[in-house]
Order: structure tokens, then C-alpha cells, then sequence
């Protein structure tokens, strides 16, 4: 059975505009719809990046929401903060929000796209896929279709669940080198075993990272990369 896989590029915003330039530069065999990017809205997007984000859009590159401002600006929950301490750092904005406040978020982030004549795709993914506090019978409501966390996808139309194996690079220390090489070696056998759909998330810093010599090799061993969710 051919593995299967979707690439997605994290934390797309002005800051890590070149960044992102250069992935994507070296991920250039693949068709753009194979690749997603997850969109940061709320940063200071000039004139010059949003048409960059244009673009890339119109070459075919799906844009997905990503949060907000990607980061706590809120008082820490205990559950934030040991979150925080193990996995996310400070980037999981949606954990200490209360319901009403991240159906607010969501909002405002697939509003963002419209508003600068740009046009979202059907995915959501929390920052950290912390997805918070939040009744998924109410995703169903909001302009979003599909919501990433870390076991898969929510479909909130369907109200389905499909687990999907998960890829990441993102190790700073050698304890999360460690970890993540663990994590995605169980990932990828889950999927050789269950013949599902192989997640592939790159942060825009990830080549620069323990694991950066790894993030290309993986993507190879895509047989079928797969467009975005429609």
C-alpha cells in the first residue's frame, strides 16, 4: 500500500517570510496543493507581505487558519502551563480561553482572509493543535470545516473523528531531538500499519533544527503526497 501523506508549513507570517520562501524552494518537486500553509493572521502583515501571500495563493498553495497572534497573551491555566512546560511553550493561545472567546478567535481568523481578499481553505489548526475548552457540536457553525489536533482531523460538518499519524522537527534541545525521533518512528509505523493518511508539519525554523538533516528525507518517503482537504 502506498503511504500517503499531507505537508503542511506552520506559522506563516511576515517574520518568517524568507524562511518559508526557502522550504518551500526546497519542497519545489511537489505540486503546490500538496502543500498547505497555515497562516498567522494577526501580525503586522504590510502591504509586501500579504502580496507575497497572494501570490503564493494564486500558484496554488491552499491557505489554512492558524490561530491568531500564535501565542498565550492570557493568565496561564495549570493545565496552560504544564502544557506550556512539556509541548508547547508559549505558543498554544487557545488554552486558557474560555469557549465564547475561542469561537471568537476562529472567527476572526477565517474573517482576516476574506478581508484581505485572500481565500481560506476548509482547515483550521490551533497553534500546538491545542484546540481549548470548546463543544465540537459548535465547530459546526463556524466557517471552518475541518480541525487538526494532535491525534488527527475533526471533520465538524460530519461531526467525524479520523485518526491520522503525525510528523514533526520541531526540536530545539536534545530531549525533544530525542523525543521527536521516537514520536514520528512510532508515527510512521502507525501508518504503514493502517494504510492512514501521514501528517508532515514543518515549522519555518526546522531546517536550522537538531532534526533539519531529517525534514526532506521524510517528505520523500511520501509515496502519494496528497492535496489539501477540500
Amino acid at each position: 500500500m502506498a503511504l500517503s501523506g499531507l505537508i503542511s508549513i506552520h506559522d506563516v507570517m511576515p517574520e518568517t517570510r524568507e524562511r518559508v520562501t526557502d522550504i518551500l524552494e526546497q519542497l519545489a518537486w511537489l505540486p503546490p496543493a500538496a502543500v498547505t500553509l497555515l497562516v498567522v493572521p494577526g501580525k503586522d502583515w504590510r502591504a509586501a507581505d500579504l502580496d507575497w501571500l497572494r501570490d503564493l495563493s494564486e500558484r496554488g498553495y491552499p491557505l489554512a487558519g492558524h490561530g491568531w497572534r500564535h501565542r498565550c497573551d492570557t493568565p496561564k491555566s495549570l493545565h496552560h502551563r504544564l502544557h506550556s512546560t512539556f509541548i508547547s511553550r508559549d505558543a498554544a493561545e487557545h488554552l486558557s480561553l474560555d469557549e465564547e472567546r475561542i469561537i471568537a478567535l476562529i472567527q476572526d481568523c477565517h474573517r482576516w482572509f476574506v478581508e484581505h481578499g485572500l481565500t481560506p481553505g476548509p482547515l483550521y489548526v490551533p497553534p500546538a493543535w491545542a484546540l481549548g475548552a470548546v463543544n465540537k457540536r459548535r465547530l459546526a457553525a463556524l466557517p471552518f470545516r475541518y480541525y487538526e489536533t494532535l491525534g488527527g482531523l475533526y471533520d465538524a460538518r460530519d461531526q467525524r473523528f479520523h485518526p491520522m499519524p503525525l510528523l514533526g522537527f520541531e526540536a530545539d534541545t536534545a530531549l525533544r531531538a530525542w523525543s521527536l525521533n521516537l514520536f514520528n518512528r512510532g508515527n510512521y509505523l502507525a501508518a504503514l500499519a493502517t494504510g492512514r493518511t501521514l501528517r508532515v508539519s514543518i515549522h519555518p525554523q526546522d531546517l536550522q533544527l537538531r532534526l533539519g538533516a531529517q525534514v526532506l528525507p521524510w517528505v520523500r518517503r511520501l509515496e502519494r503526497p496528497l492535496e489539501a482537504y477540500a
